[in-house]
């Protein structure tokens, strides 16, 4: 049982960090390539899609790696798995106060409401989550590092 859990919270969490740093370093980038007002209405739409994912994502992943720190706690590695759960609390945090604040502006704006600041509001919304990135990045080398 405990690996089957492993391996359901290491792809849960792998494909999560693919996903963020596909947002981060290719998604975006593309977004603020387009013409026009195209990439405010693709952030927009893509804040609504992800939105309503990527909480259940964070939360699931975080659950997954909680139980295994508790099921494997006598097992090598557990250290790096609690380690990888307290980052993935961090992310969570980082998400609620940082990142989804903006993205509930942002995912309503169009070209006739948006603010005068959207374009800061969207750099700093993309700032928080390099940092994001970043720590689930850490917190998917450490779940992989318990493994091995």
């Amino acid at each position: 049982m405990l690996s089957t859990l492993q391996v359901f919270t290491v792809v849960s969490v792998g494909l999560m960090v693919g996903v963020e740093f596909s947002v981060a370093f290719i998604v975006n980038r593309i977004l603020k390539a387009l013409p026009g007002d195209a990439g405010l209405l693709g952030r927009a739409h893509g804040g609504r899609m992800l939105g309503a994912l990527m909480p259940f994502w964070y939360i699931g992943s975080l659950v997954l790696s909680g139980i295994w720190a508790v099921i494997g706690w006598s097992h090598h590695g557990a250290g790096l798995v609690v380690g990888a759960a307290g980052l993935l609390i961090v992310s969570v945090l980082m998400s609620v106060a940082l990142l989804v604040p903006i993205n509930n502006r942002a995912k309503t704006w169009t070209a006739e409401n948006r603010p005068a600041d959207w374009q800061e509001q969207g750099d700093r919304w993309d700032r928080y989550h390099y940092v994001r990135v970043a720590v689930i990045v850490a917190a998917f080398t450490l779940l992989v590092a318990a493994l091995v």
